[in-house]
């Protein structure tokens, strides 16, 4: 075989692969020609400036690839030419590696420069990006690299908490767990009431803590307590999750910790800070305290609802006893109100929070009263046989045990206490004011705030004898606010006899009707969005007509309901409705046609259905709304009775709601709270932000109807000497409540009266009738609510300046047809209390207008029947609730129009009172 063809031997310098390795000597080129071979074309350049082939043919790897063998190995003269002369006598100049192209032959020697002799890199301290890998493996960091960080991070995180626990130091119990009081004012900044604070707190040793007591909150909250040493690795790590998410923060303390933040840390907000500081000091205080100390120093100091902090003034607070006493059943309580008194004292906090009412609160303090005294048998801390004796919930004590919440003070105290949780933007929480130290300056005024509880209590003292008639005389509630119609301020409440012994606010939502006091939004609603026409579907919302307070309706007995469109009413069962009047009365036979001045005057139930119908129950709801009722508080809208006032609004919000049409139809919000102040500094104000709710002429208007109520109608025995007053009389079916509420320009107030069956041992929570209740046949508005108001706003406008209503502008036209002259309406079948007057020669004409209403104290002329010489009083055609035909469905709507919507979360504020 020739010797071109003959397949020549392996490269002693290991090829390629060596090169790549950084072997020195090693070859570059695919194959090694025999030492001493001339001439043949397979004859590489070796390290020493052999030639390269001359056939133009690439050596295995090239000039890339041998440059970074030589980077790696720091060899030097590594490479070779890339190509040689035909003769392969051509060598490469430059000694540190083959040139880039051989000699050329016989004419000379090659001019290839050298490329090899760099020196090598130098070692960093911390190899990344990795120097001796390519592409993405450059940037994957090394075993060693990912080690070294690690432990050098549990280093530096031991010896910041070694620094950290070395450098803490536990706060004196004595300084930081001393509450503060929180002070309430008056407003004219007068002190009104100190609460909470070391008023109501007993220390007591570790054994006259029940044993009983104890073994309950660690089977409730810290099972581990014996043996931790301060705190839970996986409760503070599903705290800190949840404080990542922006989600609860509260979970996962230990008793430890709890004692910590109650008192040995002043500041009790959720930051990472304070729950660093809070970890740090648990776990020298677990490491360097007693348990005996930590357990005696938690229940010392915790906060268990009612104003009461520690074990002691806890166990006075729900059992009238020292805590020394207490049995399993009753430390399992008060083990259960350690999760958040707001919502687990049974007595209920819906004044902070509708969602806190009572019963929802009995509900689940039951549920964890049971549980913890399971958990205790599961613990071994409670044989079975002693938890078979507790399977009645426990007795308690009432709720306001403190003599200086006595009167109407505790009331005034929960409303400024709820109004601020509810209305301050989340800057001032129920805990915050729990740890005391604010100064909340209300808007009671002291003065009217005693005139109106005497008001009420003459009343009491004198008509209602729970002794002389114990079936009609007890249960007895009245309830009374006064809103100023400039701003909204709450100047005084009513709500109950004394806030130590009844604990329902009765100014607040109580579920009480409104009966006919709801009429005068149906008359609003009548006068700002009109009736529709009753020509056709397509044209009724078009086509709508202002009324005139002279418009015509229907003041016949048992009245058959019209839809708006001429269609008689009917309920799901196709069954008419038939409205009937108070003693089933009609007035004015035989047309019995009857004005809307005339219907709200003598309240006649049947005329201001069929206008709420009219106008739309859809635009009576809007009206009550604008004028500030809370939509919560209302009834259902589906039935022609929601015009009669099934709905029930507290008394705070019916004054405020009266006092938009004072303010000639500016609404403002009720508030009870000026300012909050906190060591010194303005926390919180108070920003009135009046809307307008009612165009001037609707609101003056209705005021301007409500007059007639007053001077001539069924309100007469709340007339006011030299005042001018409006407002409405109100009276349930069944006779479950009245009410009266009116108004001067200066001041607006609501009265109700009910009897309430809300005794502890009754869950049904019964309205009863007041038939024969303080020696009356029937309980109407114009009787004890109004006599109270009379004698309230007597003396609660007492040296005020004297202010009457604005005169109303003419408003809308006169809807139904004018009847022929008749008599003044007389009711066909009850006779009225008072003589009616002669008939007026203008009631067959135009409408006198609005601004010829006299003032109570002018003389009147014998035909002018918006005028009141007698000053007497009417109660007739008052039945407000009162509907005919048959009832709705009860699960929609109470029954005949009555009853209680069941609705009693809706407080003045919406949702907790305030």
């Amino acid at each position: 075989m020739s010797e071109h063809r003959r397949k020549p031997p392996q490269p002693q310098g290991g090829g390629r692969a060596a090169a790549r390795r950084g072997v020195p000597g090693a070859s570059s080129g695919r194959r090694a020609a025999p030492r001493g071979a001339t001439g043949s074309p397979t004859s590489s350049t070796g390290s020493h400036g052999a030639g390269a082939p001359d056939d133009g043919d690439r050596s295995y790897g090239g000039r890339a690839e041998a440059r970074r063998a030589a980077q790696r190995s720091g060899a030097v003269g590594a490479g070779g030419g890339r190509r040689r002369a035909a003769d392969g006598s051509g060598a490469g100049r430059g000694g540190a590696g083959g040139g880039r192209r051989g000699g050329g032959g016989p004419n000379g020697p090659g001019r290839g420069r050298g490329r090899g002799g760099h020196e090598p890199r130098k070692k960093r301290f911390i190899d990344y990006p990795r120097a001796d890998k390519d592409g993405l493996r450059r940037w994957v960091p090394s075993w060693r690299l990912v080690t070294g960080l690690f432990v050098g991070f549990l280093g530096g995180l031991m010896a910041v908490t070694g620094i950290a626990y070395a450098l803490v130091e536990v706060p004196k119990v004595d300084e930081a767990a001393k509450a503060q009081n929180n002070v309430y004012y008056w407003a004219n900044g007068k002190p009104m009431v100190a609460t909470g604070g070391e008023t109501n707190r007993q220390i007591i040793d570790y054994d006259k803590i029940p044993v009983a007591m104890r073994t309950a909150v660690i089977s409730a909250e810290n099972k581990t307590f014996e043996d931790d040493k301060g705190v839970d690795p996986m409760g503070i790590a599903r705290a800190v999750v949840n404080m990542a998410k922006g989600g609860e923060t509260q979970g996962g303390s230990t008793i430890t910790q709890q004692y910590v933040k109650n008192a040995r840390l002043g500041d009790q907000s959720q930051t990472f800070t304070r729950k660093f500081k809070e970890l740090f000091i648990s776990i020298k205080v677990g490491r360097t305290v007693r348990k005996e100390e930590i357990m005696a120093g938690y229940l010392n100091t915790a906060y268990y609802g009612r104003g009461a902090y520690g074990i002691q003034a806890a166990a006075r607070a729900y059992f009238n006893e020292d805590a020394a006493k207490l049995n399993p059943s009753e430390c399992a309580l008060l083990a259960t109100v350690l999760k958040g008194a707001t919502y687990y004292d049974p007595a209920g906090s819906p004044e902070v929070d509708p969602a806190a009412s009572r019963d929802a609160n009995t509900a689940r303090a039951t549920k964890r009263w049971k549980w913890i005294l399971d958990e205790e048998v599961k613990d071994g801390h409670l044989t079975a046989e002693v938890r078979k004796k507790y399977t009645d919930f426990p007795t308690l004590h009432n709720p306001r045990s403190n003599a200086q919440l006595g009167g109407q003070v505790g009331y005034l105290v929960d409303l400024a206490k709820a109004y601020v949780i509810n209305n301050s933007g989340g800057k001032i929480t129920a805990n915050d004011l729990q740890q005391g130290g604010y100064e909340i300056h209300t808007t009671f005024d002291k003065s009217k705030v005693d005139k109106l509880e005497k008001s009420v209590e003459k009343v009491r003292k004198a008509k209602i004898k729970p002794k002389e008639r114990p079936d009609k005389d007890t249960h007895v509630q009245f309830g009374g606010a006064s809103v100023n119609p400039e701003d909204g301020a709450i100047e005084a409440i009513y709500g109950g006899e004394d806030a130590t012994k009844h604990f329902t606010n009765n100014a607040d939502q109580t579920g009480a009707q409104v009966g006919s006091t709801f009429k005068p939004f149906v008359l609003a609603a009548a006068f700002k969005d009109g009736t529709r026409a009753k020509n056709g579907p397509e044209v009724q919302e078009a086509q709508r007509t202002i009324v005139n307070p002279k418009s015509l309706y229907s003041g016949k007995n048992e009245l058959k309901i019209q839809n708006y469109d001429g269609t008689v009413w009917k309920d799901r069962e196709g069954k008419e409705w038939l409205q009937t009047n108070d003693g089933d009365a009609s007035y004015n036979a035989p047309t019995y046609q009857i004005d809307l001045r005339e219907a709200m005057r003598e309240s006649v139930n049947s005329a201001y259905v069929q206008l709420g119908m009219d106008v739309g129950l859809d635009k009576v709801k809007d009206a009550a709304i604008a004028s500030g009722i809370k939509e919560n508080s209302l009834a259902s809208a589906n039935y022609p009775s929601f015009s009669l006032g099934t709905s029930s609004p507290s008394a705070i919000r019916m004054a405020g709601a009266y006092s938009t049409f004072a303010a000639s139809g500016k609404q403002n919000e009720p508030y009870s709270v000026k300012e909050v102040e906190y060591k010194g500094s303005n926390v919180w104000q108070h920003r009135s932000q009046t809307k307008r709710a009612f165009d001037k002429e609707v609101a003056d208007n209705v005021t301007d109807v409500l007059r007639t109520v007053v001077e001539k109608g069924t309100g007469t025995a709340a007339q006011l000497s030299g005042r001018q007053v409006a407002g409405k009389t109100g009276t349930t079916d069944g006779n479950k409540s009245a009410w009266f509420v009116g108004y001067t320009p200066q001041l607006s107030t609501a009265i109700s009266m009910y009897r309430l069956d809300d005794n502890e041992g009754n869950k049904k929570r019964e309205f009863l009738e007041m038939f024969g209740t303080g020696g009356e046949e029937k309980i109407h508005g114009a009787s004890f609510p109004a006599q109270i108001w009379k004698s309230y706003m007597e003396q609660a406008l007492k040296g005020e300046p004297v202010k009457n209503f604005p005169v109303p502008q003419p408003i809308g036209s006169v809807v139904g047809e004018t009847p022929p002259p008749a008599p003044t309406p007389t009711p066909s079948k009850t006779e009225e209390p008072e003589t009616s007057p002669t008939p007026s020669p203008s009631d067959s004409g135009p409408s006198p207008s609005p601004s010829d209403s006299p003032d109570p104290g002018e003389s009147c002329a014998d035909w002018d029947w918006q005028c009141n010489n007698n000053g007497g009083t009417s109660e007739g055609g008052e039945n407000e609730g009162s509907t005919g035909g048959e009832s709705p469905p009860a699960t929609d709507e109470p029954t005949g129009g009555g009853g209680n919507n069941g609705n009693d979360n809706g407080g003045w504020l919406g949702g907790p009172g305030g």
